[in-house]
Formats: structure tokens, C-alpha cells, sequence
């Protein structure tokens, strides 16, 4: 398998995880863990995880110049990311905050025209809009759970932690083509851990390890091993070899994940909009992510 082959499972794996916790996330917040709380526990416990690694892992000198944009990609990738994301998501309906989650493709397509100058073929375009389609009458017209206390700050927080990322995706860009990932992502996280620790110790110290179930000790582990370390990791791997906006554009794919995890849990149905839906996202994904000529990734 090619390099990029592994590049795009990679990054199709990420979507997969993350349609996952979605759900799982929701299980967990905030009846037995408050949001900021979560984070502590998600980015502390990757931090170790992370250091861990680094033990194994290639021995690079990072330059004082790139601490400045390492500290940045923690401020966007981790901080500001990850408080809007669960609080966001505390507020408002899992497939809700799925889905505002694909703003990400069409912001970063801006971001890196303006900010990379990185030309955009009408074949990118047309498969962002089409998996921006085929997301959007999946929300439009599936069903939504009704746990959403207050949707609208909750869609807003999850809007901003959409752009948010798409800044981070063009901020690591930068450290990838420079270092290896398992060089500077223990710093990013280092830091990040640091940003969200005023946030989120007060209800961190509120939670009661001893009285939760078992059942919610596994999907906090889920959230911290899974969803954070595992797909940080599988994201920087796939940036090594493709765009920012290819990389965005799988954000299509964790709706549509998120809802065949809710139909094999019998929490949701399968219908004909849904699998027009699918076909609409698959068509996206593979028409951003097909390489034409040397120049495109």
C-alpha cells in the first residue's frame, strides 16, 4: 500500500472513531462528567500517552522559532477545539453537532486559499459541496435526539470549534513538513493540557471516580485512548501526505458514521434519504481525495 493509500485509511479511521464518540461522549456528559471536567481528563490523560511514546519514537531537536506555532496549534487544535467541541455538544444533540462539524472542508478551502495560497480545482469544489449536501439532508431529514438543553449556544460553540480546527489543519501543516509527528505533538498537547487546566479543574475535582459505573469508566478510557490519541496521531500521519482541505473534507464522513453506529445500536432506521445521503458523501470524499497530477496531495 501506498503512502498516501495509508494516508487516506488513516484519515477515513479517524472519521470512524470520531463518528463513534459522538455517541459515546454524549453517554458520559454531563450526567457523570461536566464537559470541561471531560477535557482534563481527555487531554491529561493523552499528555502521558503521549510523553510515553515520544520514549520510542525518533529524537529531534525543535527550534525556538516553532515553539511559537506549536503553542499556537495547542491554542487551536486542543484548547479553544476541544472546550467549544464538548461544551458545545453538552448543549446541543450528537447528530446536530456532527454535522455543524462539516463547516470545517469549506472553511478550510478558504483559509487555505487566502493563508497558503493553495489553488482550488473545480473537482474540489464540487465534491465539498456535494458532501456538504449529502450532510446536510442527513441531518435535515434523519432524525435528531431531542437531548439538546440549549441548541443554540450549543450549535455556535460547535461552529466555532469548527473553524478553530481548520486553523489548527493549516497551522500543523507547517511542523509536518518539518518534523516528525511524534516530535512536536507531545508539545502541542503539553501545552494545550496547560490551557485547559483553569477551565476545567473545578469540575475535574468534582467527579466521583468511585461511584461511576463500569460501563462509564470504558468510555471515558474510549474517549482518551480512541477519540484523542489514536486520531491525533492518524490525523498527523495523513497530513504528512495530503492537503489540509483533503484531510477537512473527511469531517463528511463522521455523520454518516455516527448514524450507522446509531442503527446497529437499534437507536435509529435506515431509510432511502439516508442512503441517498451516503451516496452524496462517498461521491465528495472521493472526488476531493482523487490525485491529479504530481502537484496535488
Amino acid at each position: 500500500m501506498s503512502k498516501r493509500n495509508w494516508a487516506l485509511f488513516a484519515a477515513t479511521l479517524v472519521s470512524i472513531i470520531y463518528g463513534v464518540t459522538f455517541t459515546i461522549a454524549k453517554d458520559v456528559m454531563p450526567k457523570y462528567v461536566d464537559a470541561f471536567g471531560f477535557i482534563v481528563l481527555r487531554v491529561g490523560g493523552s499528555v502521558v500517552l503521549f510523553w510515553l511514546l515520544s520514549f520510542f519514537g525518533p529524537k529531534e531537536k525543535i527550534a525556538k522559532t516553532d515553539f511559537p506555532r506549536i503553542i499556537a496549534a495547542a491554542l487551536f487544535g486542543v484548547a479553544l477545539n476541544m472546550l467549544t467541541f464538548f461544551k458545545g455538544l453538552s448543549y446541543t444533540s450528537p447528530i446536530m453537532g456532527a454535522v455543524l462539524m462539516v463547516t470545517t472542508p469549506m472553511i478550510v478551502l478558504v483559509l487555505s486559499a487566502f493563508i497558503m495560497k493553495e489553488r482550488m480545482e473545480n473537482r474540489k469544489i464540487v465534491g465539498i459541496v456535494l458532501g456538504l449536501a449529502g450532510t446536510t439532508t442527513l441531518i435535515l431529514y434523519g432524525k435528531s435526539m431531542v437531548n439538546a438543553p440549549n441548541a443554540s449556544i450549543g450549535n455556535l460553540l460547535v461552529f466555532i470549534n469548527a473553524v478553530s480546527y481548520g486553523f489548527y489543519l493549516i497551522i500543523v501543516k507547517k511542523l509536518m513538513d518539518k518534523y516528525n509527528a511524534f516530535t512536536f505533538v507531545k508539545w502541542i498537547y503539553t501545552f494545550g493540557f496547560l490551557m485547559v487546566l483553569p477551565f476545567g479543574w473545578s469540575e475535574f475535582q468534582a467527579i466521583h471516580f468511585e461511584h461511576l459505573p463500569t460501563d462509564i469508566l470504558w468510555k471515558i478510557g474510549f474517549v482518551v485512548v480512541f477519540s484523542t490519541f489514536l486520531t491525533y496521531l492518524l490525523n498527523l500521519i495523513s497530513m504528512r501526505e495530503l492537503k489540509p482541505t483533503t484531510v477537512a473534507v473527511f469531517i463528511y464522513l463522521q455523520p454518516l458514521f455516527a448514524t450507522i453506529f446509531a442503527v446497529s445500536l437499534g437507536k435509529d432506521d435506515l431509510s432511502v434519504v439516508k442512503l441517498i445521503s451516503a451516496v452524496l458523501i462517498f461521491v465528495g470524499v472521493y472526488l476531493v481525495t482523487q490525485k491529479k497530477g504530481t502537484s496535488d496531495k
